[in-house]
């Protein structure tokens, strides 16, 4: 009798399978209010090696963690006409505190450039106080209609960047700086996920920008997500706030300002471009453990044994958890440790423990051999590497194997509405093709050029529209 898969199979039900791995890995559950989440350890372990590694990269640009409140006066949100346009369907609003209605109704941030710019517009009085560069770690709300744990949910947990600069230019090139050496080096080198850099269509730009950079990843299903955005505010908020300063000259001038951020939704991205039917695959850059030590049986030379690996490997600088609880099935464990996407397992028996062996098994390429105990320390940093390599070469070959070069928006919806993405010239398609696609849930991703780079402007000659179906 066929025994009953632990998880939907991807081929099955994509979407059953994602909520699979989110309750089976133990990453997060559904909150008492729709669409909000509680994220478990297991998977907060995953958020907070983000969160390390990002936030050196933002330091090292020299930009500082601030912290802004949660609550922002409605008033604020109307001082930039297109910005409240944008979120206005999204904001939660509060209207009674301490058990009285409030003279003003509060917004519960759904992004902060509004309570920012209030600050800015008073730290910012002379050329000498710029570039200010500031980074918060916060939450943030935007009610969902359609929440999905990690990828859409009413409040989710994000890094958000504000910045100010004295010229144009500054302020372009830091955007373009944080978009290429924070989010893409962060994500392909750490998260070993495969993302195209590009630049928003003006339909898809954030709201209040003059433009927008975006990271996006295709999912083991074929459809897209946006991985992370950053932007150009021009003098669109420094306008509505005042934020001015006065210059080397002597003239009271606009700064020109940015904003950037990425979320919680890199677990969501994580589990669907690498996860299989066995369920996680973590990288091994990432993971906060990146091998497990198994006892097979409770005796005890077994499990001084497990005990001595452990310390030679961390003496060796991996990330370990010795994995002694005999008294659950090895199977059981296996199977749960296979479903979290542990890189490695290292898994000890009596027999093993006669022969000087351990059996290694890789979650990543799967497969295991038997390896002499003592060469382990030696050879797991390199299995390691290894392994992080080759996951971003499969999510490279998934991306390339299914994204079609066509000439029509047929063509295009056909191949986004079949599993894959489409590239299609810019001008061919154009804002009326951009509208015509989206009759078909199908949307402009990005715009590249034609070798693959981020244009310098919407309309530059060349430019390719990248078409997917998305999250």
């Amino acid at each position: 009798m066929a025994k009953t898969p632990v998880l939907t199979p991807q081929a099955e039900d994509f979407p059953r399978w994602y909520q699979d791995i989110v309750n089976k890995a133990e990453l997060a559950d559904n909150g008492p209010v729709r669409g909000t989440m509680v994220i478990r350890p297991y998977g907060y372990g995953l958020w907070e090696r983000m969160q390390q590694d990002m936030d050196a990269r933002i330091k090292e640009t020299g930009t500082q963690n601030a912290y802004f409140p949660l609550l922002i006066p409605q008033s604020h949100l109307h001082k930039e006409a297109e910005h409240v346009e944008g979120f206005a369907p999204e904001l939660a609003v509060v209207t009674h505190g301490g058990g009285k209605e409030l003279e003003e109704p509060a917004v519960v941030r759904p992004t902060s450039e509004m309570i920012v710019n209030e600050y800015f517009a008073k730290w910012v009085q002379s050329y000498r106080d710029l570039p200010l560069l500031i980074n918060q770690w916060a939450n943030v709300v935007r009610w969902e209609l359609r929440p999905r744990l990690f990828l859409r949910t009413t409040e989710f947990l994000w890094q958000e960047g504000h910045t100010a600069h004295a010229t144009y230019e500054e302020a372009r090139d830091f955007a373009a700086r944080i978009h290429r050496h924070v989010y893409a080096d962060f994500m392909r080198d750490v998260l070993a996920m495969d993302v195209v850099l590009g630049r928003k269509t003006a339909q898809e730009r954030f709201a209040g920008a003059i433009n927008t950079l975006t990271l996006e990843g295709m999912m083991g299903d074929g459809k897209a997500l946006q991985m992370g955005t950053s932007h150009e505010l021009g003098q669109n908020f420094a306008r509505a706030f005042h934020t001015q300063y006065l210059s080397r000259e002597g003239k009271q001038e606009l700064v020109w300002q940015t904003s950037w951020g990425s979320t919680t939704r890199m677990i969501g991205a994580l589990v669907m471009m690498h996860g299989d039917d066995n369920g996680l695959r973590i990288p091994p850059r990432l993971a906060p453990t990146q091998v497990v030590v198994l006892a097979i049986k409770g005796d005890d030379a077994v499990l001084a044994k497990v005990h001595e690996i452990g310390d030679a490997l961390r003496a060796a600088g991996i990330r370990v958890h010795v994995d002694d609880r005999t008294d659950t099935p090895f199977g059981r464990r296996a199977v749960d440790w296979e479903l979290k996407g542990v890189p490695v397992r290292v898994e000890i028996g009596p027999r093993d423990l006669e022969n000087g062996t351990a059996m290694l098994a890789r979650r990543i390429p799967g497969g295991k051999e038997p390896v002499a105990v003592e060469a382990l320390a030696a050879l797991l940093p390199t299995v390691l590497e290894e392994d992080q390599a080759l996951l971003l070469k499969q999510a490279r070959e998934r991306r390339e194997s299914r994204t079609t070069d066509v000439t029509t928006v047929d063509e295009a919806v056909e191949a986004a509405t079949s599993g894959g993405w489409a590239r299609i010239p810019w001008a061919t398609l154009g804002a009326a093709g951009e509208a015509e696609l989206a009759e078909h849930s199908v949307s402009v991703r990005c715009l590249v050029t034609e070798d693959g780079a981020v244009p310098d402007a919407d309309d530059a000659p060349g430019n390719v529209a990248v078409v997917a179906r998305a999250y």
